[in-house]
């Protein structure tokens, strides 16, 4: 006897929108064509507290994901969700060290980052770029994550300020918690989105 083994339409590969990539819901993700339908904040979460900030050059695991909400803490009010987002990204393209990414040798990962960055903005009803309150909030973090999480070569130093409270690097099943709870407390705003967890 042959067991045959369904998928629904939904989580089905579709050829015509190139290669994809397995997600932690077990549903197929296109970086080269990302949807909006295709993001789910599970995902997100659980793959940023997998990923280690700095490509792991740290003194302890520190995660995208912990850093993500420090960053929602620190940016305006209303740009929390951009800020708890704005390296949402990575969770389907990986994290890359800065200077990686900025070399014209990887023009082609940019653009997919851009376009990623789209699919999550549209999901979550956010504006397309980046407010200028989650640009600061993000400087203020790397100052305060090189004080308190990394061995600092001379010569690479960002301009105070930092925070005055030192960062706590969580366990990447803390991380995945204070995102997640994180992204419910900024939602309860939003009632009419409450579906977005989906």
């Amino acid at each position: 006897m042959t067991t045959v083994t369904t998928t629904t339409a939904a989580a089905a590969p579709q050829a015509d929108r190139g290669d994809w990539i397995a997600t932690y819901s077990g549903l197929p993700f296109w970086p080269m064509s990302p949807k909006p339908e295709d993001v789910r904040i599970d995902d997100i979460a659980h793959a940023l507290s997998q990923l280690c900030r700095f490509a792991g050059h740290t003194r302890a695991f520190y995660s995208v994901a912990q850093h993500s909400v420090l960053v929602s803490l620190l940016c305006d009010p209303q740009d929390a969700l951009w800020g708890l987002l704005h390296d949402a990204p990575e969770a389907y393209l990986c994290d890359l060290a800065s200077p990686v990414k900025r070399t014209p040798l990887l023009s082609g990962y940019r653009v997919l980052e851009a376009h990623v960055q789209i699919a999550v903005a549209r999901k979550f009803g956010l504006p397309i770029r980046i407010p200028a309150s989650v640009k600061a909030a993000d400087t203020v973090l790397l100052r305060t994550e090189q004080r308190d999480l990394m061995r600092m070569p001379q010569g690479w130093a960002v301009p105070p300020p930092a925070m005055p409270h030192r960062i706590v690097a969580q366990t990447p099943e803390e991380a995945k918690a204070r995102f997640l709870l994180r992204f419910d407390e900024l939602m309860a705003a939003r009632p009419s989105d409450a579906d977005l967890r989906a």
